[in-house]
């Protein structure tokens, strides 16, 4: 599995904060496969979370868990040994990815400076997590930075919903989009796993209408180019009936 291929082709990663995993994780995991999202960013900033990854494996091996906000070489330990298939940071530290990449588990640090993608480009990352991403500037930044440094995707996360989730997920530079929107403590909490579920499809719907528009855009420029392109009178009117019709 190419895990970095997996979270593009889903286009968002709901990252998710859970209080109570023995009663949550597993319903929690079964509504966002049923909306077509089977990945979950599962963040260490509440107790429980190597807890709450296994349960939502568990639940749906089809799904790919990931432990968010990892500040320690202990908590990698605790991610992989409950099933993580990816790490992410807040920031970047570089001892921290070297530790992950011993293990041939994928991490994505955060990014936001030259001075994170130059060290990311060192250490031979190739997918990078942009936080917080509204706070830092947004989509104008990435894509500014993204003009010295075009080896890299980015996951944006902080400051996405569904009212910005289409502007970012077109740009080509964007693998995926991270957020809570669909995984709020209120919908957790409140157990309203439909209504996560339909936020869930809301978003694989607004990622696949970007991303067809997208290669609609393109595809006149593939067509004119190369034996595709067209000839001298090749689109000129063969008979007279059309125009007199119109």
């Amino acid at each position: 599995m190419n895990i970095n291929e997996t979270i593009s082709n889903i286009g968002v990663v709901p990252v998710i904060k859970l209080n109570h995993p023995e009663r949550d994780a597993a319903p929690l995991a079964r509504a966002l496969c049923a909306g077509g999202v089977p990945v979950a960013e599962v963040t260490f900033r509440a107790a429980g979370a190597a807890t709450a990854i296994k349960l939502m494996a568990e639940a749906c091996p089809e799904m790919l868990v990931g432990a968010g906000t990892v500040l320690t070489t202990q908590q990698v330990d605790e991610a992989l040994a409950a099933g993580a298939k990816f790490i992410v940071t807040p920031g970047l530290d570089p001892d921290l990815v070297k530790y992950c990449q011993s293990k041939n588990l994928p991490i994505y640090p955060g990014c936001t400076t030259p001075t994170d993608y130059h060290t990311a480009y060192k250490l031979g990352l190739e997918v990078l997590k942009f936080f917080p991403a509204e706070q830092s500037g947004g989509l104008a930044k990435i894509k500014a930075m993204s003009a010295p440094f075009p080896m890299f995707k980015v996951m944006p996360t902080g400051g996405i919903s569904l009212k910005n989730l289409s502007e970012y997920i077109s740009a080509p530079m964007i693998a995926a989009c991270g957020g809570s929107y669909m995984v709020t403590a209120e919908l957790i909490d409140g157990q309203k796993w439909d209504e996560i579920t339909r936020l869930c499809r809301k978003s694989r719907d607004i990622v696949e209408a970007a991303r067809l528009g997208n290669a609609v855009r393109e595809a006149p420029r593939a067509d004119m180019e190369g034996d595709n392109a067209p000839t001298s009178g090749q689109f000129m009117e063969k008979s007279t009936t059309t125009a007199d019709k119109i």
